[in-house]
């Protein structure tokens, strides 16, 4: 059998990164949001996928020996960032497959589920190069809240550095678990943020609270003009926990969140809406709020990230230790599978890599999983074995 190898990550990514993501990250004005309705629900269930799924045999191991990793952000020139809760450390990935510290974010203080969580990059550079228009954007739990920074990029490849954080958004309420955490930079170039109700199931219903949330926020920490609740952030309400965001190519944002004790959810994110928890956990299928276009329960998926490719959406699994393959089929979503079941543990984080491969953070060393050799790790998985 063939053993898992180790790959410059770098080497595969620095040419179609850098377009990908100067095109991806510029912020400009842009068109609002798309926001088509939402398709039909329905119930996700463990349907045989197709031959010719993945195995560890044929996934490779971009970086092993991480503690408790979260995020993966990829510069304009391919280099990619890693982030670990519990430390704060933010790691550049080496050609050689191995890491060094780019910095230690300041202000950290891990416990529970919170700490350094969602990372997301902002290029406004061109291709000047990095000189104070080229930020990391980090979400993390600090002694008081949990806030989103940002912080200047400086140096090259081999020799990251990240300047002092600077406040996009404090306040959002912490807890030792239900943080929220995922940032992502939408089609529009707004910053998006998911927020957990840490603990406190009433602030999701509460348009005045920034918990239990999605957020959106221009680059700088401004409200956009056109979001749905004049002067707020709010841009969709009624979470419990989500920690999943992607666009497709028709401008839909999707979002994966954590149920409680029955249904995972994934969702049509719209501005304004309102889905349901604490009142609904899962389909409630009346007017007042928006159902979920996909439900699991909560032992097959503990959704976190997500990544749209095609016609396509990937969901890690924490709890359910599996990759759920979702078709989408004219704005709606059917005949979800699993792969890699039980064979990397939990999954933190997917993402669509420019080398055409996805890539899989796993997330064993968090006090949850149980750790084999070499874990955690960031594994690569053509699409051509993800049917």
């Amino acid at each position: 059998m063939m053993a898992a190898r180790t790959r410059d990550p770098r080497r595969w990514l620095a040419a179609a990164g850098a377009a990908l993501l100067l095109a991806a990250c510029t912020p400009g004005p842009g068109p609002a949001p798309s926001t088509p309705p939402p398709p039909s629900p329905s119930t996700a269930s463990t349907a045989t996928p197709p031959a010719g799924i993945p195995t560890r045999t044929t996934a490779v191991d971009i970086t092993t020996d991480l503690d408790a990793p979260w995020s993966m952000a990829a510069l304009p020139d391919g280099t990619v960032l890693v982030s670990e809760r519990d430390s704060a450390r933010i790691l550049e990935l080496l050609p050689s497959g191995g890491t060094r510290v780019a910095a230690t974010v300041p202000g950290v203080d891990p416990g529970g589920e919170g700490g350094l969580l969602g990372l997301a990059v902002n290029n406004g550079c061109g291709t000047s190069g990095t000189d104070g228009c080229l930020f990391l954007y980090a979400y993390f739990t600090s002694a008081a809240d949990n806030r989103i920074v940002r912080m200047p990029v400086a140096g090259g490849p081999g020799s990251y550095s990240l300047g002092t954080p600077e406040e996009i958004l404090t306040g959002i309420a912490k807890a030792g678990n239900h943080n929220g955490g995922r940032i992502a930079f939408g089609p529009d170039g707004n910053l998006y943020a998911t927020s957990g109700d840490a603990g406190n199931r009433a602030s999701a219903q509460d348009r005045g609270s920034l918990n239990g949330k999605i957020l959106r926020l221009t680059p700088e920490g401004r409200i956009p003009a056109d979001n749905p609740f004049p002067g707020s952030p709010v841009y969709s309400l009624g979470h419990r926990n989500p920690q999943g965001l992607a666009w497709d190519g028709a401008g839909r944002l999707w979002a994966a969140e954590f149920g409680q004790n029955a249904w995972d959810e994934l969702n049509v994110i719209t501005p304004g809406a309102n889905y349901g928890w604490p009142v609904v956990e899962g389909m409630g299928g009346g007017a007042e709020f928006t159902d979920p276009v996909l439900v699991w329960p909560t032992a097959d998926a503990s959704p976190s990230g997500i990544a749209v490719v095609g016609n396509t959406l990937y969901m890690a699994a924490l709890r359910g230790e599996r990759l759920w393959v979702v078709p989408l089929d004219g704005g709606g979503a059917s005949d979800p599978h699993a792969v890699l079941a039980g064979q990397y543990g939990r999954l933190r984080d997917a993402w669509a890599a420019p080398d055409g491969t996805l890539w899989l953070l796993t997330n064993n060393t968090d006090g949850r999983g149980t750790p084999t050799p070499g874990d955690d790790r960031i594994v690569s998985i053509p699409f051509t074995l993800l049917p």
